[in-house]
């Protein structure tokens, strides 16, 4: 009889036992992490940087190409279209070159962002972990929370947390 009735309690008290859930807005998390503000400037003044350089080397090509038609003009057919097949392959060398640099740094700015994912990710759980919490939950655009008391906002908490781990 007391082996049923300890039993009992003890199922009685696991089903008072409330889980400890919490919810971030992962938007507003993002946008206010400084070391993803950071490293998108970072690669949007590499992209400006890039989209520069490939209009001056557009325009150049162009002044070779307006260069070319005028001494066309003065030249063998054949001699013309030799020189103009060069002219091709040279824009199309300098096009693949360019297109490559663009490509590298879309994949090295996919992977900073990617770290920087598993950062955040990282940080809500030990977050979660350290404060007790059974579920912390993903709000915001496409997040999972649809309505969410503000007293279980995590957000600000974790948005210090990471920008504080930064600075130094």
């Amino acid at each position: 009889m007391k082996k049923l009735t300890v039993l009992a309690l003890a199922i009685t008290a696991m089903a008072c036992q409330q889980n400890k859930i919490g919810y971030v807005d992962n938007v507003k998390l993002m946008d206010e992490y400084q070391e993803k503000v950071d490293v998108e400037a970072k690669f949007k003044t590499k992209a400006e940087a890039l989209t520069k350089k490939r209009d001056s080397i557009s325009q150049a090509f162009q002044l070779e190409l307006q260069a070319f038609q005028t001494k066309a003009q003065k030249m063998s057919q054949k001699s013309a279209q030799e020189e103009y097949a060069l002219l091709q392959q040279k824009g199309q060398f300098v096009g693949q070159q360019l297109q490559q640099e663009e490509q590298q740094l879309q994949q090295t700015s996919q992977t900073e962002m990617d770290s920087l994912v598993s950062k955040v990710k990282d940080e809500i759980k030990a977050y979660g972990a350290a404060n007790g919490f059974t579920y912390i939950l993903g709000g915001g655009d496409g997040g999972a929370v649809l309505y969410g008391q503000d007293t279980q906002n995590l957000t600000d908490a974790i948005v210090k947390i990471l920008n504080d781990k930064y600075k130094k």
